[in-house]
């Protein structure tokens, strides 16, 4: 049974007195005091210098196991090298136990250098130079097929952007087309008769032929009837209701004369001719109805081989990005997989 002059003691063992260089030896210090106590062990950092020549490796607690009489033992491990071969004196170890200092008793460690036998220096070799790891195909034929998918992604890549550059686009524009009202036709068609001279033509027939045809062109457009579809006494019949007499009466004799001529082989001045010009400009300029004409956008009809064309272009577009963002995605793996491989 422990005194009260000593309610503790500190022991500390070696499990070895002798290590070659560069082994490691184990040191046990115990404490044996109250449960309970506050005990505290020496804090050595790794590769401290437990005394020169001797460094702590590392160290910790082991288990706490009580004993007799209320008293339990407190064990801390060192793990010790040395690189220096001689004996080395290790001090004591000094452990507080409830703010009071009890140490151990002093340790012995032989630390014994390897014999060289100098006089048969053959049978040593020097060190040795840093050596590569041996190539495994294993470890690189990943990378390598992905390497090679990767350029046959590009190539096919490449192949469909030819394909694409000599497969010209279909250009389709929007046209905005203004419609003329019915008299700014008519009038723009008589314009083109007079320009061709028609009026002085010996061709009267193909002449009044032409007048006659826009007038009834106008007609139609303008009234709502088929005046291209009917005869020239059934146009003026229609139009008795709504136009005036002397209006008429200039209508009905000019295209009297186109029937003359076209049907009876009838001949006409060439004052006439201007007279029934005329008078097809002043009906048209009576009875025209003034508005603003419309415009309507008008967008091209493409055939079915500028329709296939412009599908074609599409897939295209599609498969060279598509191969192109998997080309990039392999290029990322292959030189991640690289730099993990060389590291």
């Amino acid at each position: 049974m422990l005194s009260a002059a000593a309610q503790a003691t500190v022991e500390a063992t070696i499990d070895s007195i002798e290590i070659l260089i560069g082994q490691q030896v184990e040191v046990s210090v115990r404490a044996t005091a109250k449960e309970g106590s506050n005990v505290v062990f020496p804090d050595f950092k790794p590769q401290q210098m437990i005394t020169p020549g001797v460094e702590v490796i590392s160290h910790k607690d082991s288990a706490t196991v009580g004993i007799d009489n209320g008293m339990a033992v407190f064990t801390h491990k060192y793990r010790l090298t040395s690189f220096d071969g001689k004996l080395y004196y290790l001090p004591p170890f000094a452990v507080k136990v409830n703010g009071k200092t009890f140490k151990s008793k002093s340790l012995a460690l032989k630390v014994l250098e390897v014999p060289v036998d100098t006089t048969k220096l053959d049978q040593f070799y020097g060190p040795k130079d840093v050596q590569d790891n041996p190539f495994m195909w294993s470890d690189w034929s990943a990378v390598f097929w992905l390497s090679v998918l990767m350029l046959v992604v590009m190539i096919v890549a490449y192949w469909l952007y030819l394909r694409l550059r000599d497969n010209k686009p279909i250009i389709s524009s929007i046209k905005i087309v203004k419609k003329l009202l019915p008299h700014q036709k008519a009038l723009k068609e008589i314009e083109v008769i007079k320009a061709e001279k028609m009026v002085t033509s010996e061709n009267q027939k193909e002449y009044y032929t032409k007048l006659t045809d826009t007038l009834r062109k106008y007609i139609e457009e303008r009234y709502g009837f088929s005046a291209m579809e009917m005869t020239s006494s059934e146009i003026i019949d229609r139009l008795t209701e709504t136009q005036d007499q002397q209006a008429l009466d200039e209508l009905r004799m000019l295209f009297q004369t186109a029937d003359l001529v076209k049907f009876a082989k009838y001949s006409t001045l060439i004052n006439e001719n201007d007279m029934n010009l005329v008078n097809a400009i002043e009906f048209i300029n009576k009875t025209k109805l003034e508005a603003q004409p419309d415009q309507k956008p008008e967008k091209p009809q493409l055939t079915e081989e500028q329709v296939r064309t412009t599908k074609t272009r599409r897939i295209l577009k599609a498969s060279i990005t598509a191969l192109l963002v998997g080309a990039a995605a392999i290029l990322v793996y292959v030189v991640y997989a690289v730099y993990m491989l060389l590291i």
